[in-house]
């Protein structure tokens, strides 16, 4: 239904807080691919009453409503910035933003006019910083908002949280995330897993780490090192990248040394990658990020059977000994559903913390990287119903 038909059904009176006790009501924008992943976990929910999707594409919406046949799905045709929404967004417990990471600043401040909270996917440490500015807005309203809310800046933001958390003193983070084909092909080894946009921000901006206790901007695709999987991976390559570290390094700066994060791929991406940048960031101006990402969605196309990988090791003291605590993830698509495992492992990671928020179960108010804001424990309980299997190994280091 386009932007005027939503509010007929019960909501042209609607005055704030009335409907939002009890059952959960969810707004998400847009409908693209991770849309359906949070979609898909949401309808599952039995407190989940209704989802309203917003996109201005209607085709897009028109597929998700009919791939996810649920009367609890209703689609709104609209732009997502549409000042109309606030009324929508005012009969809901919480929006989730699955649009580009431009849209998010805007869209949290409609939701602080609403009263509604509100989560992102994220990915932009300039973006996530101008929000976090909106802080005493989101506490005067009290509503809590969280950045940052799928794979990588998301689950690995609360993962970092609970490793450092279980040590007593705390050496080092090291972040190692990738999306990847199951069976790679020259000269890129690479296929699309998320927006060409994405993956462009993640080659292209400064990236934020921990060095002796001090954030410092390090450039992309550089510093690689060699990363071992089990079969059938084997040997990969990881290598800097922006937005992955997001608020770590700030939040945490006085309780970790060293701290960073790296893309995951499969060896000779990042030279061949380097070469593309090389030329087209190299005259900027002239080829502008949108023309370049629309050049990469032709020639990669987008991957459907794919895996992530996520491996988190954290090492530091415990007890006065020297301990490592390592975090790892291995998911793959899912043919039965149709779920990327990117779809899966950050449509759900921004599923569960839209439901903690939707449910009451974060009571801080304000604007809140996800590390300080959420429960650690709750979360990682949430992912194994799921049918993520996170693994977590400690051991003790030698002197």
């Amino acid at each position: 239904m386009k932007i005027r038909a939503w509010m007929a059904p019960g909501l042209m009176n609607h005055t704030g807080d009335e409907g939002k006790e009890g059952k959960v009501k969810v707004v998400i924008f847009g409908a693209g691919l991770m849309s359906r992943a949070v979609a898909y976990d949401l309808i599952r929910q039995p407190d989940v009453e209704q989802v309203f999707v917003v996109d201005i594409n209607r085709t897009a919406l028109n597929q998700l409503k009919r791939w996810l046949r649920s009367p609890k799905v209703k689609t709104v045709q609209a732009d997502v910035t549409d000042r109309n929404l606030v009324r929508l967004l005012q009969a809901c417990n919480v929006a989730v933003s699955c649009v580009p990471y431009n849209y998010n600043l805007k869209l949290t401040k409609m939701a602080i006019r609403a009263n509604c909270s509100f989560c992102d996917l994220g990915g932009n440490n300039s973006v996530v910083r101008k929000q976090l500015r909106l802080n005493r807005e989101a506490r005067r309203t009290k509503i809590t908002v969280i950045p940052d809310c799928g794979l990588a800046p998301g689950m690995t933001n609360i993962l970092t949280a609970d490793g450092i958390s279980r040590l007593d003193e705390n050496e080092s983070v090291r972040i190692r995330v990738g999306g990847l084909p199951t069976r790679p092909r020259p000269p890129l080894f690479y296929r699309l897993v998320f927006s060409a946009q994405g993956l462009l921000n993640e080659y292209a901006e400064p990236c934020l780490v921990l060095r002796q206790g001090r954030v410092e901007k390090v450039e992309p695709l550089t510093e690689p090192e060699d990363v071992i999987f089990p079969k059938p991976f084997g040997r990969l390559e990881a290598f800097h990248t922006s937005g992955g570290s997001s608020t770590l390094p700030e939040t945490f700066r006085s309780r970790v040394k060293e701290l960073d994060y790296k893309t995951i791929r499969y060896r000779g991406h990042r030279l061949m990658f380097q070469l593309i940048m090389k030329r087209a960031v190299g005259a900027w101006q002239k080829v502008p990020r949108l023309k370049l990402a629309c050049a990469l969605e032709r020639v990669l196309g987008i991957e459907t059977d794919d895996v992530v990988l996520l491996r988190i090791d954290l090492r530091g003291k415990k007890d006065g000994r020297q301990k490592l605590i390592r975090y790892q993830l291995i998911d793959y698509a899912d043919s039965q559903t149709g779920l990327t495992a990117m779809m899966r492992t950050t449509g759900f990671s921004a599923a569960i913390v839209s439901l903690m928020l939707g449910r009451g179960q974060i009571k801080e108010k304000g604007v809140l990287p996800g590390e300080r804001a959420i429960t650690s424990a709750q979360f990682i309980r949430e992912l194994k119903p799921r049918g993520l299997r996170l693994k977590v190994k400690s051991k003790l280091l030698a002197c």
